[in-house]
């Protein structure tokens, strides 16, 4: 860091984490002359846990944690001002210090389907492989398609796509928001209808964590905040919070606002075979903060009951 530099924003070093903190400096710089010059922000690249263990499924090397606990550390010692995660990485407890003020408009919630055999889980033969890192869309794929293999494919985007071309699996799955931001959508085969595959809470959506109490650099970030996607992360996030979802329980959740301002919220589990699947669904009308987490809080309760304590695994 040279004396110049006044804001540090950390990221992991995937093409779509700096791609993401890219957008956020050029944004950062645009709303606030003081930081606008060259050499004003610095995009600061950390290494997590998550991104150099790939071998094996995030539940088995300590959950969703480890996709942001290097870059709280270095948070907390200084090393950074902010970081830009993805939500669906973020634990529902925030780490004691560490606040997110900020959450971006959302992109476009959806998985895609990638394949370059075939046009959709349609067309796919009976033992045909889907890889995904993700349990969630394991589940939903096994019990939609019971025809069908699923198995771990974990590694940034182009790791994935490498492993399809090389025939490791005949299918996979990606985020459609992530190929938006690479500037890549042409990749997917086929969007899937959020109806068809309920997201992950907070798909899409990308929030900025500072260090609880730094003003200076909380009103830097304020221009980027969308209340409305903050008032849908908020219903989902506090879903599964009520759930105690882990890496090792498929859920999924999406609330969205309408035109009158009615908030529709979905709320999903899936068992890890497939085997089983429950819905819950809330509405409210003119959500605010509180409405939206208490609406989250109870839909999530409602699964857990219903799903009993052996659903839902720690």
């Amino acid at each position: 860091m040279t004396d110049t530099v006044k804001l540090r924003i950390g990221t992991r070093g995937s093409p779509l984490a700096l791609a993401q903190a890219y957008e956020v400096r050029d944004l950062l710089a645009k709303a606030n002359p003081e930081i606008s010059a060259e050499g004003d922000i610095e995009v600061v690249v950390i290494s997590t846990t998550a991104d150099r263990v790939t071998d094996r499924a995030l539940s088995e090397i300590g959950g969703k944690g480890l996709f942001t606990k290097e870059i709280d550390e270095a948070q907390l010692n200084g090393e950074i001002d902010v970081a830009v995660h993805c939500i669906k990485d973020v634990p529902t407890i925030l780490p004691d210090g560490i606040a997110m003020p900020v959450i971006m408009p959302r992109e476009d919630v959806r998985d895609a389907f990638i394949s370059t055999k075939y046009k959709s889980f349609a067309d796919m033969p009976a033992g045909a492989i889907v890889g995904t890192a993700s349990l969630r869309r394991q589940a939903m794929v096994l019990h939609k398609y019971p025809h069908l293999k699923v198995e771990t494919f974990r590694g940034n985007v182009q790791t994935r796509l490498r492993k399809l071309e090389e025939g490791q699996a005949d299918a996979t799955l990606l985020a459609m928001a992530g190929l938006n931001r690479l500037g890549h959508p042409e990749i997917a085969t086929q969007v899937i209808s959020e109806d068809d595959m309920l997201p992950a809470v907070g798909q899409g959506a990308l929030g900025l964590a500072i260090r609880a109490g730094d003003e200076k650099v909380a009103n830097w970030l304020s221009s980027l905040h969308c209340h409305e996607t903050d008032l849908r992360i908020t219903a989902e996030r506090a879903a599964l919070r009520a759930l105690d979802g882990s890496c090792k329980t498929p859920i999924a959740a999406l609330a969205e606002i309408d035109k009158n301002g009615t908030m529709r919220l979905r709320v999903t589990i899936v068992r890890p075979d497939g085997s089983e699947w429950l819905d819950a669904e809330r509405t409210l009308e003119n959500p605010d903060i509180a409405g939206a987490d208490r609406i989250g809080t109870d839909a999530g309760n409602e699964l857990k009951e219903r799903g009993g304590p052996d659903f839902i695994l720690a």
